[in-house]
């Protein structure tokens, strides 16, 4: 009998996600140096990445998202139900939209494993961001020059904040989920 072998879905996010770094890379002019020095990334996994032979982490898509001035759903390829996982952290697309004005509406799931912290680079200015707790406890910390602001978000609890600074989510002892919505104004 025959088997037929599927093909990993995470090798098809890995080859989309990296020939869309690079496709953006190479349309803003920088070299693969150049936008890895920017990211905070080993220009290594910067290469592996827009290869395809290495699975993107959120952290990694974030760093690059920045630099490269687009949102995170660019990366992803704007495909509904697109999935990074990583490091205790999943985070899924649910929707992407742009607006009348230009703003783009991003829609995640967010789920982070008991007690995992991730930190997320700036985003560009005017970027907000919206997270509603479906389960467990969330804390959001905006890394501001003048001090951290915290925020914790248990259940039904909603947070809100300009994202032009680092900021990280962690999760509570039990784990944690969210929708996530990013905006992000017109550039």
């Amino acid at each position: 009998m025959a088997t037929h072998q599927h093909p990993n879905p995470s090798d098809d996010v890995a080859l989309h996600v990296g020939r869309r770094i690079r496709q953006l890379r190479e349309a803003r002019g920088l070299s693969l140096s150049a936008l890895a020095a920017r990211a905070g990334v080993g220009k290594g996994l910067l290469s592996e990445l827009e290869a395809g032979r290495r699975n993107p982490t959120l952290a990694s898509l974030y760093a690059l998202a920045g630099p490269l001035r687009v949102p995170l759903a660019d990366l992803l390829g704007d495909v509904p139900g697109s999935v990074v996982d990583g490091e205790g952290a999943r985070s899924r697309l649910l929707d992407v939209r742009t607006e009348v004005d230009g703003t783009t509406v991003e829609v995640y799931t967010l789920e982070h494993d008991a007690g995992v912290s991730r930190r997320s680079p700036a985003h560009a200015p005017g970027v907000v961001e919206h997270l509603v707790t479906t389960r467990g406890r969330f804390r959001v910390v905006r890394h501001a020059p003048d001090g951290d602001e915290v925020h914790d978000a248990p259940v039904g609890q909603h947070v809100a904040w300009t994202s032009d600074v680092p900021h990280s989510y962690a999760a509570g002892p039990d784990g944690a989920t969210a929708v996530l919505v990013i905006t992000t104004p017109r550039a």
